[in-house]
């Protein structure tokens, strides 16, 4: 999900698609309305919070 979350940014970045978009993507945790899938390479997980 973080990958397909970090392809959506770049999508906004580029302006292709509203910020506004974001929330409803992830609320409907349905990953085919979201961006492409961002590569692995450079991603890491650097903290969980609860």
């Amino acid at each position: 999900m973080v990958r397909n979350i970090i392809g959506t940014l770049i999508e906004v970045g580029r302006g292709k698609r509203q910020p506004e978009e974001m929330k409803l993507i992830i609320e409907s945790k349905n990953r085919n309305i979201a961006g492409a899938t961002a590569p692995a390479c450079g991603l890491f997980l650097k903290e969980v919070k609860y």
